[in-house]
């Protein structure tokens, strides 16, 4: 029986020539019979081997039940060499006839020559049409559209201006999941938001009912709710191909240098003071949500030895006959580089000093108040700083639009000498320079005025929830989820402590 093999990829069904239907009808006027069979392989790449119509056809090869192969071109086989050489191989030694619409297949030392050279221009040709698509995709980037719908929660794809839109519904939700993470509540951590989503039957952006940590931790850190989404960030070369692969050789996705990739702006969902503190509780995450324990530490992920600089956590230990609960700076885990000084101090005492000093923060809400609120004299500091930034974003597109007007000059061969082409060229470079330097700078100070801001803010929302219940009602955990609010970490020296906040 004849075999007919027929093969078209996702990007050459686009292309005329290519179809599934021509390529069959020609591969039954060579074979001059209608007994065939036909193995189609339908949106695979010829990059790979296994594919399930040419696996197939191998196995009927070598079963015995076909006796001749007839293809369109050797490409249609496979786009490497190396994987045509390996089929042909197989074919002669079960001395299979194979038969090509495009040219023929000889055994002889010429024929097998031509073949290979084939087997090369096909294999450049595959190289060459994937370098041309990634530089295609990436000068769509670089012109702010956006490549595809890349299932970003929050956001829509507008296919047809090739931008993300804000899908008001899961923006809301958005707002919610960082708003839990940041703020006192009784959702605690990534889990803790996951179980809430899932509890309160919000779908996921595929429409499941069931949130996930890992879920949650993506949208915390993910940049495009504060108008900065970014493409060509992952190099996903070779991983098409994982499907026909086992899990040991499976090509990992691999991020590439920051450099690299290429921001193109998006309507924000969340406010960046707020991203950043999110962003600084996810660094800490794995201490501060630590699993409880049978004994729950009012401290615990917090505090910090002065001497050795190891973390210190809690635990019971036995003095005098009796069980005491204290915090540590001993690891006894395997492995473990730095043992500790074996610094102790009892949890109790611990824990009434940090709370005290927490207190004295929260019983003066006037004070916290007064110290969110900008002067007036600040604000229009901060007024003039974002207009003179504003301003150097002009000055450096000028620059740069003045630099490659001279280069245009220069090329188009006006009567302009080199030299003074070169001086400009550096006297501009100089000036984008410095206006660079000094844009940065002046981002800077906004940046970290806006934190300052909001960690005042926070500060006020803590003493409002703390003035908002009965001293003697709050619960532990409303305890650790005031202090977790204020504190970054707690230095623990031989006679003192010292408190970092955000």
């Amino acid at each position: 029986m004849i075999g007919i093999y027929a093969r078209v990829s996702t990007e050459e069904q686009a292309k005329s020539g290519f179809s599934l239907k021509d390529q069959i009808r020609e591969c039954q006027k060579k074979a001059g019979t209608d007994n065939y069979k036909q193995y189609i392989d339908q949106g695979i790449s010829g990059e790979f081997l296994d594919r399930p119509a040419l696996s197939q056809l191998r196995q009927d090869v070598r079963d015995g039940l076909i006796t001749k192969v007839v293809c369109l071109d050797p490409d249609r086989l496979s786009r490497k060499l190396m994987h045509q050489l390996l089929i042909t191989e197989e074919f002669d030694q079960k001395g299979i006839q194979l038969i090509f619409v495009n040219g023929e297949y000889a055994r002889t030392p010429e024929g097998q020559l031509f073949y290979s050279m084939r087997g090369a221009i096909a294999e450049f040709e595959k190289a060459k049409i994937n370098e041309r698509m990634s530089r295609g995709r990436r000068e769509k980037a670089r012109q702010g559209r956006v490549l595809r719908d890349f299932q970003v929660y929050g956001y829509n794809y507008d296919k047809e201006n090739e931008q993300m839109v804000i899908n008001e519904e899961e923006a809301a939700i958005v707002r919610l999941i960082f708003d839990l993470f940041t703020k006192p509540g009784k959702v605690q951590g990534m889990n803790g938001i996951a179980l809430y989503l899932t509890k309160e039957g919000i779908p996921t952006k595929r429409g499941k009912g069931v949130w996930h940590r890992q879920v949650v931790r993506q949208i915390l850190m993910n940049e495009a709710y504060i108008g900065e989404f970014y493409q060509n960030r992952w190099n996903t070369e070779g991983m098409l191909g994982n499907k026909h692969k086992s899990k040991e050789e499976h090509v990992p996705m691999k991020e590439r240098p920051r450099e690299e990739w290429i921001l193109i702006p998006c309507p924000s969902i969340i406010e960046q003071e707020q991203f950043e503190y999110a962003q600084k509780l996810l660094q800490d995450s794995r201490r501060r949500w630590a699993k409880t324990g049978l004994h729950e530490y009012l401290l615990s992920g917090l505090l910090r030895c002065a001497n050795c600089g190891n973390t210190m956590t809690g635990r019971r230990a036995k003095s005098w006959g009796k069980y005491v609960y204290e915090y540590t700076d001993r690891k006894n885990t395997a492995g473990t580089q730095h043992k500790g000084c074996g610094r102790t101090i009892k949890a109790e005492n611990l824990d009434n000093e940090v709370w005290e000093a927490i207190r004295s923060w929260l019983k003066h809400p006037n004070e916290v108040a007064a110290a969110a609120e900008i002067d007036k004299e600040q604000q229009e500091k901060f007024s003039v700083e974002l207009i003179e930034i504003g301003r150097l974003q002009k000055e450096i597109e000028k620059v740069k639009i003045g630099r490659k007007r001279l280069f245009t000059l220069f090329v188009d061969g006006m009567d302009i000498k080199e030299k003074e082409i070169r001086e400009q060229i550096h006297f501009l470079k100089e000036k984008e320079e410095k206006a660079t330097k000094k844009l940065e700078k002046l981002k800077a100070r906004v940046r970290e005025a806006k934190e300052a801001q909001f960690n005042q803010h926070l500060l006020s929302e803590a003493a409002e929830y703390y003035l908002t219940r009965q001293h003697d009602k709050l619960t532990l955990e409303d305890r650790k989820q005031l202090i977790r609010q204020l504190v970054r970490e707690i230095i623990v020296y031989e006679d003192r402590i010292e408190i970092f906040t955000y």
